[in-house]
């Protein structure tokens, strides 16, 4: 077993009443991929802040290795004194790292670098934080919440950096797909105590429960050990006195060992309010379109959608979600077609973007809209308080400031609000960031069991693949181009058809080429043409000049990337290093398109004489 680099040991740190952490252990290895688990307000981001040496612990031992470099991710990156994203970026560079790292993790982004970082939107802003901390490739990358607000290209994009890096990580996320597929050992905070599993994270919640559950059985058997010995205190012969203290002492260490037992946190109790059945009907779209500036975000479109459907919204940022949704529902007008809204229809939405929040708010308020200390949930008077517990807050943060919470709590804050109105089309604008995991498992069961209609937008593909009967998405999700196609099923439902069109459309393209002739007609059908078919002059000279035009390629990239090559480019003429940095990428994705077509020639070529 490697030494380890970096190691936590005994951390204690409490903030008055409970400890928040209370012996906490953290060891990471070489090449470690840890991912920390654990409720909203367990102290992920505390234990986490505590290894990145930004929050000092009341009690405990840090060990970093010495030389070690340590990257952290915030959830609120400080943009103060940077004029660019760049700047930004290359200052979590330290010495001898590569500064072109930063164009090329900048580029993949989806960035210029050019931006300014205070007008950045929170998803730009997390992606210029992620080039800062990944550029470094430091010895140990601390993430917290690595893929808020990213879309799925760049999540699919960001696991394939995470796999094959060379530094040792530790993940904060609520993205199960995402922790599963870049995890290999799991840290689970709980009760202020992190338990290790040497397994990633998709053996979890097994191991979660069986510790849950041999705990309970524990608990258990102390409390019958205790109703032992009181019997034998009240009832048992007397003994030696010195005997009778020290069986005493120990039941008295019993009880004080089983009234101090943290059970586990308490799961979200929560049911949407029932409103009036919708139409059956519930939106009927013909052919919608809208245009922005010359580029079209919606080509025609046509969709029907029926009481009962939960239906996903997936896509690039910038790919059109947000415009599309509001079409569907009414609050956007398009540019051509009709849209039709059904009968008695009661909207709820949950907004990505938290702005109905106000920060001054107080919890009571916030949920009571200001009226007294009760609001109605299914027709029943609630007490706040009384109705704060069902989600986990306890009844003195009723006149706390929304301000104070966490992000995860805020998420939690909101879903108490929207369950407490009556509704039957429920709208959720990415819904699962901040949640926990046990908190997502609840909306999920909402979400798959509500009675009323359901359309949202996410980028955690394991909450689509749980929840959507269908799921409308970009045609060409690489390119958007305002054509959007509504696919049967979840996210992997509609991967899967996808790729099966594709497959088709290679295989049609295939048997084409295989049926033309020289001359350019089709072969005759039938096992009689077998022997007779052959290639045609124009596939015949692509099969021996495509040879050449890869080799040429292949010189030219090299040629690019020799002169990128030189440290003092980019600061000496920045717009000729991404000229170059652009040339080079079309250069790449030519040699693919051309090594594909050679593979694709000579696959024929063997098949027709074979």
């Amino acid at each position: 077993m490697a030494p380890p680099i970096l190691k936590l040991d005994n951390i204690f740190l409490s903030f008055g009443g409970t400890p928040l952490l209370s012996g906490a252990n953290l060891q990471v290895e070489p090449s470690d991929r840890i991912c920390l688990v654990g409720r909203n307000g367990s102290g992920k981001s505390t234990l986490m802040k505590i290894a990145a040496g930004l929050v000092e612990p009341q009690s405990g031992e840090l060990f970093r290795h010495p030389g070690a470099t340590v990257r952290y991710l915030e959830q609120a990156p400080d943009f103060d004194g940077y004029e660019t994203v760049q700047s930004y970026a290359e200052a979590g560079l330290g010495p001898g790292d590569d500064p072109y790292r930063v164009a090329y993790l900048l580029e993949h982004l989806g960035l210029t670098g050019q931006e300014d970082p205070r007008s950045l939107s929170g998803g730009e802003a997390r992606r210029a934080a992620l080039a800062r901390v990944l550029a470094p490739e430091p010895d140990i990358l601390l993430l917290d919440e690595p893929t808020n607000h990213l879309d799925l290209p760049t999540i699919e994009w960001l696991e394939g950096e995470l796999q094959k890096s060379r530094s040792a990580l530790v993940l904060i996320s609520h993205d199960r797909r995402f922790l599963e597929k870049v995890s290999t050992a799991t840290v689970w905070l709980d009760r202020g105590i992190a338990r290790r599993l040497n397994r990633g994270f998709g053996h979890f919640e097994e191991w979660r429960d069986k510790v849950l559950e041999e705990e309970e059985i524990e608990q258990h058997k102390l409390g019958k050990a205790i109703e032992r010995e009181e019997h034998w205190l009240r009832y048992g012969v007397t003994a030696r006195r010195k005997r009778n203290m020290r069986r005493l002492g120990q039941l008295q260490a019993m009880r004080a060992d089983y009234r101090g037992h943290r059970g586990p946190q308490g799961t979200v109790q929560a049911s949407l309010a029932d409103a009036r059945e919708s139409g059956k009907l519930v939106i009927e779209a013909e052919r919608i379109t809208k245009a922005y500036g010359g580029r079209t975000i919606v080509a025609p479109f046509s969709i029907r959608v029926h009481r009962g459907d939960c239906i996903g919204l997936v896509g690039p940022n910038g790919a059109g979600k947000t415009t599309l949704l509001k079409m569907l529902t009414g609050q956007l007008e398009p540019d051509g077609g009709t849209v039709k809204l059904g009968t008695n229809l009661e909207i709820a939405v949950l907004d990505q973007k938290r702005e109905d929040l106000d920060p001054d708010d107080t919890l009571a308020h916030y949920l009571t809209d200001g009226r007294g200390e009760n609001l109605l949930v299914n027709g029943e008077q609630r007490h706040v308080t009384g109705y704060m517990k069902d989600f986990l807050f306890q009844p003195e943060q009723a006149r706390t400031p929304i301000r104070n919470l966490s992000g995860g709590e805020r998420a939690r804050l909101m879903l108490a609000r929207i369950m407490a109105k009556p509704s039957n089309l429920l709208i959720l604008d990415e819904p699962t960031n901040d949640l926990d995991i046990e908190t997502l498992d609840l909306l999920q069961e909402i979400v798959a069991g509500y009675p009323g209609t359901v359309i949202l937008v996410s980028h955690d593909r394991d909450f689509l693949d749980r929840t959507v009967t269908s799921t409308i998405a970009p045609a060409d999700p690489e390119l958007p181009d305002g054509r959007w196609i509504e696919y049967a099923g979840g996210y992997s439902d509609m991967l899967a058809q996808r790729k099966g069109a594709e497959d088709e459309r290679r295989r049609a393209a295939r048997t084409d080429k295989g049926k033309v002739q020289e001359g350019g007609e089709k072969s005759p059908e039938g096992p009689a043409s077998k022997g007779k078919a052959k290639l045609s002059y124009k596939q015949k000279f692509a099969l021996e000049n495509l040879p050449k035009e890869i080799a040429k390629a292949e010189g030219e990239i090299a040629a690019r990337e020799a002169k990128m090559a030189d440290p003092g480019l980019f600061s000496r003429d920045p717009a000729a290093f991404n000229m170059l940095a652009k040339e080079l990428e079309k250069l790449r994705a030519d040699l693919a398109r051309m090594e594909e077509e050679w593979l694709e020639l000579e696959i024929l070529r063997e098949e027709l004489e074979g």
